[in-house]
């Protein structure tokens, strides 16, 4: 594994690392590996299922009704 060593961080954001670690039970080098772990880590794909859940609500189910034509299909080609 590498080694990576972060020099002039602020003294407020080191206790603040401090503090975050101590509720967490870890050290603050272990708090630091998860907080890079968690920021750079690719986000988890989503299933179809999730992703139609997560659509928003818009407009009234007849807004989107299918419109019957008796008459075949196009001809886009004559």
């Amino acid at each position: 594994m590498a080694n990576l060593l972060v020099r002039g961080i602020d003294e407020a954001l080191v206790q603040s690392l401090r503090e975050r670690a101590a509720a967490h039970g870890r050290s603050a080098e272990a708090e630091h590996r998860e907080i890079l772990a968690q920021a750079l880590s690719r986000p988890k794909k989503r299933s179809l299922a999730e992703v139609l859940a997560s659509m928003p609500n818009v407009g009234e189910d007849a807004d989107f009704e299918r419109i019957q034509d008796m008459g075949g299909a196009p001809r886009v080609f004559d």
